[in-house]
């Protein structure tokens, strides 16, 4: 079962360790310290705030919608992410223009019908000093802002704004499920070094309502489901890492799959894990050599040129699966931002008899080039 919430303890200030993303270009601003971290209690409200101590974070909500429309059912994929970047050398400095911290976000909607995907992004600074920030993220339960975007943790409840060039998010996400807390009570391995590792927690199956907006045209969500993850770390992936692969879906009987595998340079799985959490709350996470990725089909980006597997096996001890993107062109550009280009969609989990049993996410990084940490 699920680890308890010890909700009213005390924060407990031992630094903690996460899994750094795709943010290469500004690991040299950092510097973190290479500790060994233990697996420590998470404490709620608390941990769904920011961790500004540490190098790297970020919030990734992604989901599907299902809205009407007068020439009948429309179907859409959504994707909201805000990551903290902290600037280790500004930390000592007093003015209120220092850059302690940077604030990105990345946001995509993908149109099924219409087969394509739409995205934008923000990047902006935190000094902490009040009145000078277009961007902030609270330490006490889930509140960045980030210009006009904003996501917002409250009860059991999250609300995001996310107006965008040629789309818009105005989404409202109700937790269902308990807290799903990631590798060994919520210290996830990603690395074969024992520092590389994240903080890091799920929220699967989050009730999905609001509206959507694509171009000038605004749709009601009628129904939809979502999935939140939330990791914190110091630590860089491994020098012989170039990329990822993940998963995470919503099962259909309620149950809930994470899955993913770190590739070394041949792509082969330099470490892999995630976890199983039943429709009855029993969670089973993967121990390393437990979780194969297999390609069965490849799609290339007329934009970058990149080959990505759009549809792959995955073998875990909770099943074997296949995972098709449900269109595939759902490549990222965000060069302007975290300096990365990756392919994150809408996917279906499929049985081994070929039987729908879920929905969610597939992100794949490192294939146009390895991630330069």
């Amino acid at each position: 079962m699920i680890a308890p919430l010890r909700a009213g303890l005390p924060f407990n200030p031992l630094r903690r360790r996460l899994l750094a993303t795709g943010l290469a270009g500004l690991a040299g601003l950092s510097g973190a310290r290479q500790v060994r971290a233990l697996p420590l209690p998470m404490v709620f409200p608390r941990d769904y705030g920011s961790h500004p101590d540490f190098r790297t974070e970020w919030w990734y909500i992604t989901g599907y919608a299902n809205a009407a429309d007068p020439a009948g059912p429309r179907e859409f994929g959504f994707q909201l992410t805000f990551f903290r970047s902290r600037v280790a050398a500004t930390q000592d400095m007093k003015s209120a223009f220092a850059a302690k911290q940077l604030i990105f976000a990345h946001a995509a909607l993908t149109d099924v019908r219409g087969k394509k995907l739409v995205h934008d992004q923000r990047i902006a600074r935190s000094s902490g000093a009040a009145g000078f920030d277009l961007a902030s993220a609270s330490e006490s339960d889930t509140a960045i802002t980030l210009r006009d975007w904003s996501l917002v943790h409250e009860g059991r409840r999250y609300s995001a704004t996310l107006p965008a060039a040629g789309f818009g998010l105005d989404l409202q996400f109700s937790e269902t499920q308990t807290v799903l807390l990631q590798g060994d009570r919520g210290l996830s391995r990603k690395g074969p070094q024992p520092a590389q590792v994240s903080h890091y927690y799920s929220q699967p199956h989050l009730a999905v309502r609001g509206a959507l907006r694509l171009d000038k045209q605004s749709f009601t969500i009628a129904s939809g489901g979502a999935w939140l993850d939330h990791e914190w770390s110091d630590e860089l992936l491994d020098p012989q890492a170039t990329g990822w692969d993940w998963i995470g879906m919503n099962l259909d009987d309620g149950g809930a799959l994470t899955a993913f595998r770190v590739r070394d340079k041949a792509g082969n799985a330099l470490w892999d894990g995630g976890s199983y959490r039943s429709a009855a709350g029993d969670l089973r996470n993967f121990r390393r050599g437990e979780v194969t990725f297999s390609p069965q089909r490849r799609w290339k980006s007329p934009s970058t040129q990149t080959v990505y597997p759009v549809r792959w096996s995955v073998l875990t001890p909770a099943g074997a699966y296949m995972v098709g993107a449900i269109i595939d062109n759902q490549e990222l550009d965000s060069r302007a931002s975290t300096g990365a280009i990756y392919w994150e969609g809408l996917s279906d989990l499929f049985d081994s008899g070929g039987r729908r049993v879920g929905r969610g996410y597939l992100e794949m990084t490192g294939y146009t080039q390895p991630l330069r940490l």
